[in-house]
């Protein structure tokens, strides 16, 4: 697995890395938001791409 692919997810209320995925970084220019279980929070919150 290519690590150049690889993008964190945080969490937008409690500012932490929940989440590791991947991403075509032809297609997908811009930063990913979605919504995600935040553990921390114990609920589902909007988590944003990080570097």
């Amino acid at each position: 697995m290519p690590q150049d692919n690889m993008m964190k997810l945080e969490c937008k209320e409690c500012k932490r890395i929940n989440y590791f995925s991947r991403k075509n970084k032809k297609t997908l220019k811009d930063r990913l938001e979605m919504s995600k279980y935040c553990k921390h929070c114990k609920k589902h919150t909007l988590h944003k791409e990080t570097k």
